[in-house]
């Protein structure tokens, strides 16, 4: 669709969102890539890292508080990026479980693109994740869990931005994981933020 290719061409033209796949390639198997949050951009951006074929099956999740109730917005991330919607706010929930539509669409056999620090956070490591991301690898135990860093997003569009610094972004694909049998919710969740840390560049790790 003409959208997805301008706001693809657009992306790379303003932050770069240049890939690099250290520890999977981007192979056509069902995955949950799931980053550290720095902006608004941040979904576009690792979808535009994405290459086209892996585009097709993959959905960003987005917050409808944000991108949902404002009809531009709206019609870029359905249009645009395929989006899944998640309500986050009390007003916009039904008695339905939250994480229904993401449940669904894995059920299809699709992959998601996810957030699980919930909200944009302005340092370079991620805050702790929320349980989202350990419910879906509950309930789908054979979908592959690669982590994402984003590499200078947080300098690139920082919190109240308007415009994009001229920096240049990348988006490092890490090492896929699973959720071990009997492992606990706090633990998988340590272990799944420390594999978006792990998967910085190297003069980056020691930065906090």
């Amino acid at each position: 669709m003409f959208i997805s290719h301008f706001l693809q061409l657009l992306i790379r033209l303003l932050i770069g969102a240049y890939p690099r796949w250290i520890g999977c390639k981007s192979t056509p198997v069902q995955r949950i890539y799931f980053a550290n949050h720095t902006s608004h951009i941040d979904t576009v951006a690792i979808w535009a890292a994405l290459p086209r074929h892996l585009q097709a099956k993959t959905h960003p999740v987005a917050a409808f508080d944000y991108w949902g109730k404002n009809k531009f917005k709206r019609y870029i991330v359905t249009k645009g990026l395929n989006a899944v919607f998640i309500a986050r706010s009390k007003e916009d929930r039904t008695d339905e479980d939250p994480l229904q539509p993401l449940y669904d669409t894995l059920a299809k056999g699709d992959s998601l693109i996810i957030f699980p620090e919930g909200t944009r956070n302005k340092d370079a490591l991620p805050q702790a994740f929320k349980a989202g991301i350990y419910h879906l690898a509950k309930q789908f135990p054979q979908v592959e869990l690669v982590p994402v860093y984003l590499e200078n997003l947080n300098r690139i569009m920082p919190k109240g931005a308007f415009w994009p610094v001229p920096l240049v972004c990348t988006a490092r694909f890490g090492k896929p994981l699973f959720l071990q049998e009997d492992e606990g919710k706090d633990e998988f969740l340590t272990r799944a933020r420390q594999a978006v840390i792990d998967s910085r560049a190297p003069f980056q790790q020691g930065v906090e």
